[in-house]
């Protein structure tokens, strides 16, 4: 059982399938130095974190090793007689072509992939001529009406694993230090835990309470759907028919629906998904990148935008309206490039998920599917009073907001909307 994006054992098909191949499963994780090297501290925090979680649940006999896949998985199945190889299948566009190089590598030890890490594997939901959906609408109705399974009833007791240090060479390695503290527990534990407490506390509010970053009414189940701490499948069984339940559905279903746009149009990752976009006007001199630093420091004058960079740099997670509100702000406000911003979300966000971070960035931006339109840039100012109107988010985060410390807008909110809604009439 080769696990990745899949850190549990509940509710987990391939160890299932691991389990009905051979009367022992060897348990393991490769730590990939591509992946090491492309992630935030947080990622890998939570990362190192969640893989102690479940090492402690298997007594010891998870087996992590460091390296290329395609040669540490081949080395492995080797040194165990291995008749076959189980993973959750990964469509993103690196996933695929890493599987693909282990596949021939194994050559013929199989590669078995069985279940994904979403509700509706991408691909499955289709127009009727089997051509990608585009808009989410349709595409959430017809994923609606395909459904998907009831949970899997997995689990794993230490007699049916390998253990680990009945291999010879096999190449174990500690489990790494997580480099930084992270503001809320790892594993498959802490994710179940945490998703009671959501069930029980606040989704019955989520309807109306999701876009209010002063409530914390999120579920804060992003990180732990994005390692498989918990698959979405045990979440969606508990969601009845309430208002919060169908939102939050919705919610799950965006997940699918970005996974299915990267999985359609992997350059949809660093490029415009929309390419009649390639040719808007961008910043990019030095005073773009000042800008860019004063976005990043949480210092634009913006109290709501300057809030949500300083969590963001603080916490590793951002609320999701306020999402949308910074990223609005660095691309219609201060003409940067969106994939600046993606990236360094994806550097600071524990969260931090390839295909819904880059496709909500192109939503914000007006260059990707179903994307908002090129002339919708939020303000901030009235985001801050809709969403946060007795200040109490911005006051938690920007705490000299009404001292003479807090520095003055770094632009003209109006002149630059005018400016930002010229550059796309160009095009």
């Amino acid at each position: 059982m080769w696990l990745r994006r899949d850190l549990r054992l509940g509710d987990l098909p391939p160890l299932i399938a691991a389990q009905e191949a051979a009367d022992d499963v060897l348990v393991c994780f490769v730590v990939d130095p591509r992946l090491e090297k492309s992630s935030g501290p947080r990622r890998l925090s939570f990362l190192f974190d969640s893989l102690r979680d479940l090492d402690d649940s298997l007594s010891g006999r998870l087996l992590v090793v460091r390296g290329r896949p395609e040669k540490e998985i081949p080395r492995l199945a080797k040194a165990v007689d291995a008749t076959s190889v189980h993973v959750t299948e990964d469509f993103s566009p690196f996933g695929r072509r890493r599987d693909d190089a282990v596949t021939e590598a194994l050559g013929d030890v199989d590669l078995e992939a069985e279940g994904s890490p979403y509700l509706v594997s991408p691909g499955r939901v289709t127009k009727n001529d089997g051509e990608p959906y585009k808009v989410f609408t349709p595409y959430f109705n017809q994923w609606r009406e395909h459904g998907w399974r009831a949970p899997a009833s997995s689990s794993l007791s230490t007699s049916d694993t390998v253990d680990p240090s009945d291999i010879t060479r096999s190449g174990r390695i500690k489990i790494p230090a997580a480099p930084v503290e992270l503001d809320h527990p790892a594993g498959e534990s802490a994710a179940t835990k945490r998703w009671r407490e959501f069930v029980d506390d606040d989704l019955a509010g989520y309807d109306s309470d999701r876009d209010r970053p002063d409530l914390d009414a999120s579920s804060r189940m992003s990180a732990y759907l994005k390692f498989g701490n918990i698959h979405p499948r045990t979440m969606a069984a508990d969601l009845g028919r309430s208002k919060g339940a169908k939102s939050y559905l919705r919610e799950l279903a965006f997940r699918d629906f970005y996974a299915a746009v990267l999985h359609h149009w992997p350059d949809s990752a660093w490029h415009n998904w929309n390419r009649q976009f390639d040719d808007i006007e961008l910043d990019t001199d030095k005073d773009a990148y000042r800008r860019l630093d004063a976005w990043k420091e949480g210092r634009t004058g913006f109290p709501i935008v300057d809030a949500g960079m300083r969590q963001l740099a603080e916490s590793g997670f951002m609320h999701n309206r306020v999402r949308m509100i910074t990223a609005s702000f660095l691309v219609k406000d201060l003409h940067l490039p969106w994939w600046w911003g993606a990236q360094w979300f994806l550097e600071q966000l524990t969260d931090g998920d390839m295909a819904s971070n880059q496709h909500g960035w192109q939503w914000a931006a007006g260059t990707g599917t179903d994307a908002a339109p090129y002339f919708r840039v939020f303000n901030p100012e009235t985001q801050c009073k809709k969403f946060d109107p007795d200040g109490e988010y911005v006051r938690r985060w920007v705490p000299e907001i009404d001292t003479d410390d807090y520095p003055d807008p770094i632009v003209d909110h109006k002149a630059e909307r005018e400016e930002a809604l010229r550059r796309f009439r160009q095009i």
